[in-house]
């Protein structure tokens, strides 16, 4: 049985419910489109961005290959500042910091692998900062630096290639027992270049086990 007894009853129910409710109805429809376009701006608004720092970065590629450092460190540096957030920032920085290793620079790539570490959007873009500047934070013998870095978690895809840098850490200290067992946990996760660890594996004394 219906609530309302007769449909005149049931007009005067939807008019005076529509008198009540019907600012708020048409608010929301016209918000709810106002979110949609802003949302379609903002997409728009992205892509632009996403082609525009494409364009920058494949200029930056060429002038690395035709050896116009400057030109390249330009092209980089604009990147980092019209198009920070997006993955091309990254891999400027990455690129720049490559450059500047290069020239001898070490802290100044050491900043620009920081960045990427930090502030990359993509997980494994950071792990692979991480990664390099590990490297550079090893080489340069800064060992807190580098066991602070350690200290962080990762991506398990990356978890070998962080065991073995724990492994050069420990061999750094002087400590052979825990760098054989950060080698021997590497290899069980697996890492890109298995002969070079297995190399370092047997120079601290370890056995590697047959692949």
């Amino acid at each position: 049985m219906s609530t309302y007894q007769t449909e005149e009853e049931q007009v005067e129910a939807i008019k005076k419910w529509w008198k009540e409710n019907g600012k708020s109805v048409i608010g929301g429809i016209v918000l709810g489109f106002a979110i949609i376009g802003g949302w379609q701006g903002w997409q728009g608004y992205q892509q632009n961005q996403g082609e525009s720092a494409s364009i920058v970065y494949d200029n930056m590629r060429q002038a690395v290959q035709l050896a116009n450092f400057d030109k390249a460190l330009e092209e980089g540096k604009r990147l980092i500042g019209e198009y920070d957030g997006t993955a091309y920032a990254s891999f400027a920085a990455l690129g720049l910091a490559k450059l500047a290793y290069e020239r001898g620079e070490k802290s100044v790539a050491r900043n620009h692998l920081r960045y990427v570490a930090e502030q990359a959007a993509d997980p494994a873009l950071r792990d692979i900062a991480r990664l390099r500047l590990g490297a550079l934070l090893l080489d340069m013998n800064e060992l807190p630096l580098l066991g602070d870095l350690l200290s962080k978690p990762s991506e398990p895809a990356f978890a070998g290639e962080f065991a073995a840098l724990r492994g050069d850490l420990e061999l750094a200290r002087g400590n052979r027992d825990a760098a054989r067992s950060a080698y021997q946990d590497a290899l069980a996760k697996g890492v890109a270049d298995e002969a070079l660890l297995r190399m370092k594996l047997i120079d601290v004394g370890g056995v590697p086990e047959a692949s």
